[in-house]
C-alpha cells in the first residue's frame, strides 16, 4: 500500500478506536512559554537605556570576538575555523545558539522553536552547498549532486484545509473559476519575464555598480507595495490574492500589503518560480526538513564551539568599541551576574540591526542608516505535543505542511508536524507527536506588547481554536502546550528596504578612506565592515533566510580571519 493511501485509511481506524475517548471532558491544559527568554532582551534594553554601565569585574582575551550565535554568527566561527583560527569566542544571549533556528523539545519529543525548513540550495548558494557537503546531507553520485533522502521532505509535502475539507498543494485550485485559472497563468509568466530581465538570486547579493543595467528593475519593484503592483498587473483575483499574502507572511513576517513588490516576486523568483496549474515545473523545490527544524543545523554548527569552550551563553553584549588597536567588548553573564570585558583583535557583530545601533559605540553612518529603515516583525511557535492521531477532514491525506486558508488566530500560518519525518508509515497515525504551529504578527497592531503581556494560555486557546477546524478532537489528545515568543524575529522588506541597503553598499573603512566594493569582493564579504568590526546578519538582506545569515556570517569570519 502506497504511503498516502496509507496514511489515510490508518488515520480513520484509528479515529474509530479512540472515538469514545472524545466524550471524556479534556485535562486542564498544561504547558507554559519555552524557548526564548525575553526578560533577558528587556534586561539588556533598560541597562542600555540608563546610560550607565556597572564597571567590568572580569577580563578575558582573544584573537576574534563574535557577538551574536544566531546563524550569521555560527557561520562566521565555522569560516574561522576552516581559516586555521581557533582562538575565538561566541558570546549569546539565551542559553542555546540558533537564533530564528533553535530547537526544543515537548514531552521528551524534537520540535522547532522557529525556522522548520531548507529549501535545497542553489548554485547561488555555494556556502550552503558546502555547509551541506560536509554534514553529509550531499554527495555526488555517479557524476551528480544528491541529496540525504531521509531528510528531504517525506511525501505528502502540503495540503490546504479549504471548503471544509484537505486539498493537495497550498494553492487552491479546485472549484476555483476559469478567471482565477487564467491569472495564477497571467503571474506565472510575469514572475518568468521578470526572472528573465533582472538578477533574483539568494542569497540576494546585488553588484550595483554598472555591470547591471536591470538594478533599475529591481528598485523599481522595491519603490512599491507589493499589493500596489498587483493591482496595478490587473491580478485581482481573491484566490490568487489570498496564497500571495500568506507566502509573504511565510517568508517575511508580514503580508502583501505591507512587504515590497521586490520581496513578493523574489520569492519566487530567486527559488522555483511559480507554475499555474497543469502547466508543470515550478513550485516543486525540495526542501531539507528534521523533526525539531532547522535547529539540527543550528546544533552541527554548535557543537564544536561547546567542545571547544568557545561558546559562551547567557551573555547580554552591553558595548562594543572599536579601538586603534582592536577591539572592547563589555558583556553581562547572566549566571555570574558580572559585567565581562573582552579584548580582541577583530569582532563579527551578528547582532540584529537595532541592537548593533545601540551597543556599537560611534555607531558608522550606515549602521544608523539600516537601523531607521528596517522594521522587525514579531512572531509566535506554539507546539503542541498530542498523544495520538486526529480525527481529520475529508481529501487530502496528513501531511508534513498543513495550511488553513482562513485560519482563527491572527497571522495564522498552519502548522507542520514533527513526526512526519518518521520512517515507518504507521508511526504517523500511531504514535504521539508535536504540531508546530505558526503565527507572524507583523502587521498585526500591537502585537509586540501583546506578546509581553499575554499569558501564555491566550496564545494556546488561540492555536488550539484554530486548529480545531480541521481537527475537531484536538482538545482532547492535547498533553502539553508549549508557546515561543519572538518579539523581533525577523526583518521586514518594506517599500524602500533596498535601496538604502543597495546605498548603504558594502564598505570597509581603508586608511580612514571609504571604498564601495565591487561584485567579486562582496562575494568574498558579503557585509558591511569597518577597520576592525564586520557586520553579519540576515538583516542586512532586508529579510531572514538561512542562506542570507549563513552566507553574510561565512563571509565575515573570512575577513575576520585575515
Amino acid at each position: 500500500m502506497q504511503r498516502r493511501s496509507f496514511l489515510t485509511a490508518a488515520a480513520s481506524a484509528a479515529t474509530a478506536v479512540l472515538s469514545s475517548a472524545c466524550d471524556q471532558a479534556p485535562a486542564p491544559l498544561a504547558g507554559g512559554f519555552a524557548g526564548v527568554d525575553m526578560a533577558r532582551g528587556h534586561a539588556l534594553r533598560d541597562r542600555l537605556a540608563g546610560g550607565s554601565l556597572p564597571a567590568p569585574s572580569v577580563q578575558r582575551r582573544t584573537r576574534v570576538l563574535i557577538a551574536g550565535g544566531g546563524i550569521a554568527g555560527l557561520a562566521a566561527a565555522r569560516a574561522l575555523r576552516l581559516a586555521g583560527v581557533q582562538d575565538l569566542a561566541l558570546l549569546e544571549l539565551e542559553d542555546n545558539a540558533g537564533g530564528n533556528s533553535r530547537a526544543g523539545s515537548v514531552l521528551g519529543r524534537a520540535c522547532p522553536h522557529g525556522a522548520h525548513y531548507l529549501p535545497v540550495p542553489g548554485d547561488s548558494a555555494p556556502e550552503v552547498q558546502d555547509l551541506l557537503e560536509d554534514l553529509g546531507l550531499r554527495k555526488r553520485v555517479a557524476g551528480r549532486w544528491r541529496y540525504d533522502e531521509f531528510t528531504l521532505c517525506h511525501s505528502p509535502q502540503e495540503r490546504l484545509f479549504w471548503q471544509g475539507q484537505w486539498h493537495e498543494g497550498l494553492l487552491p485550485v479546485q472549484g476555483v473559476g476559469a478567471r482565477t485559472l487564467a491569472q495564477y497563468r497571467l503571474f506565472a509568466r510575469r514572475v518568468e519575464t521578470l526572472s528573465r530581465a533582472a538578477r533574483f538570486a539568494m542569497p540576494s547579493f546585488v553588484d550595483w555598480g554598472s555591470k547591471m543595467p536591470p538594478a533599475h528593475i529591481l528598485l523599481a519593484l522595491d519603490a512599491i507595495t507589493f499589493d500596489s503592483w498587483l493591482t496595478g498587473e490587473g491580478l485581482d483575483d481573491p484566490h490568487l490574492r489570498w496564497y500571495l499574502d500568506y507566502c509573504c507572511r511565510d517568508d517575511y513576517g508580514a503580508g502583501s500589503a505591507v512587504v515590497s513588490a521586490w520581496a513578493g516576486i523574489h520569492y519566487f523568483a530567486s527559488r522555483h518560480g511559480f507554475s499555474a496549474p497543469g502547466e508543470g515545473g515550478g513550485d516543486e523545490g525540495g526542501v531539507l526538513t528534521w523533526p525539531e527544524g532547522n535547529g539540527w543545523l543550528a546544533r552541527q554548527l554548535a557543537a564544536p564551539l561547546r567542545q571547544a569552550g568557545q561558546l559562551h551563553t547567557a551573555q547580554s553584549v552591553l558595548a562594543i568599541t572599536e579601538l586603534p588597536g582592536g577591539v572592547q567588548v563589555d558583556a553581562f553573564n547572566h549566571s555570574s551576574g558580572q559585567v565581562e570585558r573582552w579584548q580582541a583583535e577583530r569582532c563579527v557583530v551578528a547582532l540584529p540591526v537595532f541592537i548593533a545601533a545601540r551597543v556599537v559605540q560611534s555607531p558608522p553612518d550606515f549602521l544608523r542608516a539600516a537601523a531607521g529603515q528596517l522594521a522587525w516583525a514579531p512572531w509566535l511557535v506554539t507546539n503542541l505535543a498530542i498523544s495520538g492521531p486526529l480525527t481529520d477532514r475529508p481529501g487530502a491525506a496528513p501531511a508534513w505542511d498543513n495550511v488553513l486558508y482562513q485560519d482563527g488566530a491572527a497571522g495564522g500560518l498552519g502548522y507542520v508536524d514533527a513526526g512526519h519525518q518518521r520512517l515507518d508509515p504507521r508511526a504517523a497515525v500511531t504514535l504521539p507527536t508535536v504540531l508546530t504551529y505558526y503565527q507572524a504578527l507583523g502587521d498585526v497592531p500591537d502585537a509586540r506588547a501583546q506578546l509581553a503581556r499575554q499569558p501564555w494560555q491566550h496564545w494556546a486557546d488561540a492555536a488550539i481554536a484554530a486548529l480545531s477546524q480541521p481537527h475537531p478532537d484536538l482538545r482532547e489528545r492535547v498533553e502539553r502546550v508549549e508557546v515561543t515568543r519572538y518579539g523581533h524575529a525577523m526583518a521586514i522588506p518594506r517599500p524602500g528596504g533596498l535601496r538604502i541597503l543597495s546605498q548603504i553598499g558594502i564598505q570597509r573603512l581603508s586608511g580612514g578612506r571609504k571604498q564601495l566594493l565591487n561584485g567579486e569582493q562582496q562575494r568574498a564579504l558579503p557585509t558591511p565592515a569597518t577597520a576592525r568590526l564586520a557586520f553579519a546578519h540576515a538583516d542586512w538582506s532586508g529579510y531572514s533566510v538561512f542562506e542570507e545569515a549563513f552566507t553574510r556570517g561565512h563571509g565575515a569570519g573570512l575577513w575576520a580571519s585575515g
